[in-house]
């Protein structure tokens, strides 16, 4: 008798459906599973084997075929030890209850028949949902959070025999993970009110943070720069309970620990890093830097010293939010949907400009310099920001405001653009028609922008990052319309002249 088990697949972030298929019959002692399977998969027929053996359903004289359908999908890790073994049980006639078609089973088998968390399991969950499934039977894992999410069932389980009973109708103890997905407070020695001065800079990432735009500063060593980066992620809202479980999966999927459910994640890659190290790498491909700071931030800090190959392979996940890494082996697609900050001095001995210091670089050098960052890099860039240091001489430090009063008013308009657009998305990433609606510029505002385009040169990209920018201005604003004023004031913000 053939029986067919359904399991979830794994490519990357993204899961499909996957048909474990069993038959069993009488002949030679052998197991054969078919269906482009991996090295991992091909050993589960040992340990599924043995755990058969183990809970006393041996498979004597019995030729089991197993078939991983979609057959032309290439099927990797163990999470589809749990689904083979119900099948081989049902098929076996251990199993008599009906297994439900709308169920899917995953985890990976102990020589004793206990089922163990995999890699990826977040994303299989995330998956099963897509997939429409009803219930999901999974290994108890206590440092997963508890999820819960419409119309699908997770059953947790430490044994096959726990799912042996699942499917004869017994009542299972609820396992419950100790892990809560809950509202954290801000925990972090970085605060908006220890940046002193900085009120043009401090406006910028207030902006940026609002429409979620990215953002290049330059200027002397020991300006500020890197302390703007590291506060930067205090003023952005929390992460919704969708973006926790993306944030959960990539990082579950890559093996990196994570410190926080709710709060944005923020990466900061040293110079030396290798691009596969950013973009992510593996035989089976892991994701890398740019996921890890899926729905947070990515700051790059000495952008001149990153190689010019690490730099051009951020061009697609800048552009289109999310990064496709091809092998031999497989082709995967990761998001990659952050904030991008960046920072490099104004020339290789760092002075360039300097009131204080002296700058020894020759012309050529500093050309050099900033050549590295490529124009279609710079092109991506929606605020470019010139820092100088600050005199603490007679500053009021009670009149800093902190970042939860500028989190307030980012939130409030993050909330604009959602109602807008129906959905979370921000102004950065809608669609230019979307964007535009029923908004579009004023033909005076449109011939500002021709002839700035004609007189500076302009890429396209570059005007509408513009209009982008200005839209997020004229939310924070209040206003309905894109204003002159958010247009002026988005032109200072990249650098542009009247």
């Amino acid at each position: 008798m053939s029986v067919k088990v359904a399991s979830i697949g794994l490519k990357g972030l993204e899961g499909y459906r996957v048909y474990v298929e069993v038959q069993v019959k009488e002949g030679f002692e052998s197991i054969v599973i078919v269906g482009l399977p991996d090295a991992s998969v091909k050993e589960s027929k040992e340990r599924v084997t043995a755990a058969l053996h183990t809970l006393g359903f041996p498979l004597v004289e019995k030729k089991v075929i197993i078939n991983l359908s979609p057959a032309e999908q290439k099927k990797n890790g163990p999470l589809f030890d749990l689904a083979i073994a119900i099948g081989i049980l049902k098929s076996s006639g251990f199993i008599r209850d009906p297994i439900p078609v709308d169920a899917g089973f995953i985890g990976a088998l102990s020589l004793d028949g206990t089922v163990h968390p995999v890699e990826g399991m977040i994303a299989a969950i995330l998956a099963a949902r897509k997939l429409r499934l009803k219930m999901l039977v999974l290994p108890f894992d206590p440092w997963i959070p508890r999820i819960e999410i419409d119309d699908l069932e997770l059953v947790y389980v430490e044994t096959l025999l726990d799912v042996m009973n699942l499917l004869a109708g017994q009542q299972l103890l609820p396992l419950l993970p100790e892990v809560e997905m809950i509202e954290e407070s801000m925990v972090t020695t970085r605060d908006f009110n220890q940046i002193i001065g900085h009120d043009f800079a401090k406006r910028g990432f207030e902006i940026a943070a609002s429409g979620g735009h990215y953002v290049l500063m330059d200027g002397p060593p020991g300006c500020g720069k890197s302390l703007l980066a590291e506060t930067f992620p205090t003023i952005l809202p929390s992460l919704s309970k969708e973006s926790q479980l993306e944030k959960i999966s990539l990082y579950q999927l890559a093996g990196a620990p994570y410190s926080s459910l709710t709060l944005p994640p923020y990466r900061h890659p040293h110079h030396s890093a290798s691009a596969v190290s950013i973009i992510g790498s593996g035989t089976n491909p892991k994701p890398g830097e740019v996921s890890l700071a899926h729905r947070g931030v990515l700051f790059l800090d000495e952008l001149g010293e990153f190689s010019k190959k690490t730099l051009d392979m951020l061009r697609q996940p800048l552009e289109n939010e999310k990064v496709t890494i091809s092998r031999i082996h497989s082709t995967v697609t990761y998001p990659a949907k952050f904030i991008f900050i960046a920072a490099m001095n104004p020339c290789p001995c760092g002075y360039l400009g300097s009131d204080t210091h002296y700058c020894t670089c020759s012309e050529k050098q500093i050309k050099a310099y900033k050549n590295r960052v490529s124009g279609p890099v710079l092109d991506r860039i929606d605020i470019l920001l010139a820092l100088k240091p600050v005199n603490l001489k007679g500053h009021d430090f009670s009149k800093n405001e902190s970042s939860e009063d500028v989190k307030r008013r980012v939130m409030v308009a993050r909330e604009r653009q959602y109602d807008r657009y129906g959905k979370e998305i921000c102004n950065s990433s809608v669609p230019f028609e979307q964007l535009i609606g029923n908004r579009p510029l004023t033909e005076s505002q449109q011939r500002r922008l021709q002839d700035l385009s004609m007189n500076h040169g302009l890429s396209n990209r570059v005007q509408i990052k513009l209009i982008r920018l200005a839209r997020t201005i004229s939310d924070m604003r209040g206003d309905q319309f894109i204003s002159d004023a958010a247009i002026e004031e988005a032109l200072i913000l990249r650098r542009i002249g009247k």
